[in-house]
């Protein structure tokens, strides 16, 4: 697992949806996909009858055993040995899918115009520069979080 993570508080969460904004906005994720995902079920009634919403935030787990690393045939999906991140080759991916079929969470989706895959890789290029992912900084009601390691 990545030795970054991205945490949840569903309690601050408002669903805006900023986070998908400026996820999209900062990678460039063209219309109908999305890099993360933001689910609410309900309205739910709580324990005083009051309505609510079950939110749930997603994006790539950067999983410690990625199953769409070996599945995909040509090493475009790869695992940075220094920080666990799981990241995509674009010059080696050939848009097979592979990714998508092998990942339990279905986080890679696939670049119509570029006939690429894209995923979640934290904004690593906004981490390496010391800043958050896109959506830890867009979140209006500060629901997200970014974890570095100690």
């Amino acid at each position: 697992m990545a030795i970054y993570r991205i945490k949840f508080d569903k309690k601050r969460c408002i669903a805006c949806d900023a986070c998908l904004v400026h996820c999209k906005v900062s990678n460039k994720v063209p219309i109908g996909l999305s890099l993360n995902s933001l689910i609410a079920e309900g309205p739910i009634a709580d324990k005083d009858g009051k309505p609510s919403a079950k939110l749930k935030y997603q994006t790539c787990r950067h999983c410690k055993k990625p199953e769409c690393v070996p599945a995909c045939p040509n090493g475009a999906m790869y695992q940075r040995e220094a920080d666990g991140m799981v990241l995509v080759d674009l010059d080696k991916c050939d848009g097979c899918k592979s990714c998508i079929d092998a990942c339990p969470w279905t986080v890679p989706v696939f670049n119509e115009a570029t006939g690429k895959i894209m995923k979640c890789d934290f904004c690593i290029d906004r981490v390496e520069a010391g800043l958050d992912p896109a959506c830890v900084t867009g979140c209006t009601a500060n629901a997200l979080s970014f974890v570095r390691p100690e």
